[in-house]
């Protein structure tokens, strides 16, 4: 018998837009609450004179009842014909939305659902903005209350046409837009007849469209050390795979120590459960051929796949903390199961999440505020840009015991030209009396890129020949040392790029012939 796929839906929204009533009326419409639960419901709420609300199936304590806000995240599982659902419902009220990052950070999707008579709020926008630093790209919007607005397919095209402008600028486009009205059931559970206008499909069926992202277990193995634990004369090292697969046998790193070792077995409590052979997103206990001092925090990977290694990297930052981020201070990070004091080393730019409005020269960031900084430690911290592994590019930050803040990062922090020069004793101006001069930066453009790289290649050959010292960079190695060839004396070219002002640009035709009369203009 196969297992049955899962997905994690995060569900978001300002805290009067009817989240938590979408959520209940799918627990309703789908028969996944336990029996007599509604009933008990419907039955406290005629008692203290309350209207019944699909809201209340959530509550599950009475603080949260008294207030009328959820406080914390709950996590709701059901289950449709195709799949089963773990629902995230994040608190929507601004001073819970740290836990609506917390909550937010597990899902493969997301529903943001706005009120269609109130239009898009702030919140609605800090919202959006935090599922895009959070990097999930599957944003859903539910327009709830359509009956509010006599199920208007105007004024639902004025807040399609409103958001989409707000995320696009985000860089989050909505797989698509659902009109509801949650309350009343329509097209949550099964297409609405009072939206006939409406073309698409209700909140379930959209959910059982949302494909799961694939592959994770083709990427890099990111095995982080979780604990290790001894028995009789084994040594076993506990923890979660985060992407990749790792058998029996394999050669890998620990970094950051960078010791190298086979692994000798994977462990089993069962017979049943016995295997030569793990992979992501499972909690396996491994044993390996050469005995050293592993700790909690370590990340094993591959020998031909490390990990980024540094002592400080770019991140986007998004603050809850009570008091403010402030540069200087020590903080505790957490990325997977490592734990580092860190402090921000520069805040490039502070955005309203509301307006994204960009603050600069700013030395502390605010509570709600968004901000992309460079973070710096003592020790060196593992980790990879999140747009390669989710689970090792993205991080939260503890201030005094608190979660106060989190965000993913982008990759390792550049030093500037100025601070490169100097920190180094051999200045751009000692190679050029040097080698006397720059080497050329040729530049190959033309219609067909094929034949460019062709031509580009062919050309490196011909000067080599010729005795210069030359080098043909591809698109990708050309931002990172094609500065420190040409300071060496050495030409560099690069084919297929934007008009480059200090380069020799040289148009090719679809022939791509090289003719003598080149070297004449190099």
């Amino acid at each position: 018998m196969s297992l049955r796929e899962n997905l994690n839906v995060v569900f978001v929204g300002h805290v009067d837009h009817g989240k938590s009533t979408l959520i209940g009326r799918l627990l309703y419409d789908t028969k996944a609450l336990p029996d007599g639960a509604i009933e008990k419901v419907k039955k406290i709420s005629e008692e203290e004179g309350k209207k019944f609300e699909y809201a209340f199936l959530l509550d599950a304590f009475e603080e949260e009842q008294r207030q009328g806000i959820t406080i914390d995240i709950t996590m709701i599982q059901f289950f449709t014909k195709r799949r089963d659902y773990v629902i995230i419902d994040a608190p929507g009220h601004k001073e819970f939305l740290k836990n609506m990052i917390s909550g937010a950070a597990s899902a493969e999707a997301a529903i943001l659902v706005v009120d269609a008579k109130e239009g898009i709020q702030e919140q609605s926008k800090r919202h959006g903005y935090i599922l895009s630093l959070l990097g999930i790209k599957k944003v859903y919007v539910a327009v709830n209350k359509m009956d509010l607005v006599d199920y208007s397919e105007e004024r639902y095209n004025e807040i399609v046409t409103q958001f989409n402008e707000f995320l696009g600028n985000l860089n989050i486009h909505p797989e698509s837009y659902i009109p509801i009205s949650a309350f009343l059931g329509e097209n949550v559970a099964k297409k609405s007849e009072k939206m006939s206008w409406y073309k698409g499909k209700s909140i379930l069926d959209t959910m059982d469209g949302i494909e799961k992202d694939k592959g994770i277990e083709k990427k890099p193995l990111r095995f982080p050390i979780q604990d290790i634990y001894k028995f009789d004369n084994r040594r076993i090292i506990a923890g979660r795979i985060e992407s990749g697969s790792l058998k029996k046998g394999d050669e890998v790193v620990f970094y950051p120590s960078l010791k190298t070792t086979k692994v000798k077995s994977v462990e089993f409590w069962q017979d049943k459960d016995k295997t030569d052979e793990v992979s992501a997103k499972m909690s396996v206990g491994i044993t390996v051929e050469d005995e050293f001092y592993n700790k909690r925090g370590e990340i094993i990977c591959h020998k031909d796949s490390g990990i980024t290694v540094s002592n400080s990297f770019n991140a986007n930052v998004f603050w809850m903390g009570k008091e403010p981020f402030l540069k200087g201070k020590k903080y505790k990070l957490k990325i997977a199961t490592q734990e580092i004091e860190i402090e921000i080393e520069k805040i490039k730019k502070v955005i309203d999440a509301a307006t994204l409005q960009e603050i600069t020269g700013a030395d502390h960031i605010n509570k709600n505020d968004v901000a992309e900084i460079v973070i710096k430690s003592q020790q060196p911290i593992c980790f990879d840009a999140f747009g390669d592994n989710e689970a090792l590019g993205r991080f939260v930050i503890i201030d005094e015991f608190n979660t106060s803040g989190g965000g993913i990062i982008l990759g390792s922090a550049e030093v500037s030209k100025k601070e490169r020069e100097t920190k180094r004793l051999v200045t751009k101006e000692d190679r050029k009396n040097k080698f006397k001069e720059l080497g050329k930066l040729i530049a190959i453009n033309g219609d067909n890129k094929e034949t460019n790289i062709s031509f580009a290649i062919k050309l490196e050959k011909k000067l080599f020949d010729l005795g210069q010292k030359v080098y043909y960079l591809d698109s990708k190695e050309y931002e990172k040392i094609a500065d420190i060839l040409r300071e060496n004396g050495i030409t560099v070219i690069v084919a297929n790029r934007e008009k480059l002002s200090e380069a020799v640009e040289i148009i090719v035709d679809e022939a791509g012939k090289i003719s003598d009369n080149i070297l004449n203009i190099i």
